[in-house]
């Protein structure tokens, strides 16, 4: 799982590593843009909306081909779900909603072949291996595999060290939008209870030798020392250029 493995090693070496999540539209030629424009992995978002698992398992074929990381994000994450998500072929997960290591162990039950877990593989996920032995899954697939938890709930912050500390965890991530809804600060991202919350989880994923994984503004998430970055919507901000392109015309 090669694509895989070079997102990890950026993650590792602490290199700048941009990313998008798809969440309004997701289309073949995003993957082609995303490359040609220098992003490292793309996040096909199945929480919020459906795009359909035929163009979802197209898009981890192309990320497979090109050794481009495509992870995606599942509705939910029981068993079936994730079997669901692993079966479309990504190269990791960005887990919705972790509140404790419990889950993550049901997680591993979908990502993972007897005996470590109870996954049954099968559709486009099949065409990472060279071959259907264990230790083909095993080597080829589940040792690389690139699982991100979002905290977003005050459980999972009373649990993060547990959480960040779990075998399967690659980096820990945050959920910003729904963690500040749930601390009563939502519209306040400077508000000191907020703050307080991202500082905790930083510190969880920092005491457990994993990378802390932000999504919101990349100018201002590098300059506060993170380095693995999601840099928004696709949608939102092909919406927002467009906005500028119109003013600056009308202000000419």
């Amino acid at each position: 799982m090669k694509a895989a493995q070079i997102l990890k090693e950026k993650v590792s070496n602490k290199e700048p590593t941009i990313g998008l999540l798809a969440t309004f539209h997701l289309w073949v030629e995003l993957v082609e843009s995303a490359i040609a424009q220098g992003y490292d992995y793309l996040i096909a978002d199945l929480e919020h909306k459906d795009h359909g698992h035929a163009l979802v398992a197209d898009i981890c074929a192309i990320g497979r081909m090109t050794d481009f990381p495509i992870l995606v994000r599942p509705q939910k994450t029981d068993v079936d779900s994730i079997r669901t998500a692993m079966d479309l072929g990504p190269c990791g997960l960005l887990l919705p909603m972790i509140e404790d290591a419990a889950m993550l162990d049901e997680v591993q039950q979908g990502i993972y072949l007897p005996p470590r877990g109870n996954r049954r593989p099968g559709g486009s996920g099949n065409m990472w291996v060279s071959d259907f032995y264990y230790d083909n899954w095993k080597t080829e697939v589940e040792d690389d595999l690139v699982i991100i938890p979002q905290i977003e709930s005050v459980a999972g912050l009373d649990n993060v060290d547990a959480i960040a500390q779990h075998e399967i965890v690659t980096a820990l991530g945050a959920g910003p939008y729904d963690l500040a809804a749930r601390l009563g600060t939502l519209g306040h991202p400077d508000h000191p209870k907020h703050r307080e919350a991202l500082d905790r989880l930083r510190s969880a994923a920092d005491n457990a030798g994993k990378a802390m994984w932000r999504i919101g503004d990349g100018v201002a998430l590098r300059r506060e020392g993170y380095h693995f970055i999601c840099a928004g919507e696709p949608a939102v901000m092909l919406y927002r250029l467009m906005g500028d392109v119109a003013k600056a015309i009308r202000e000419v």
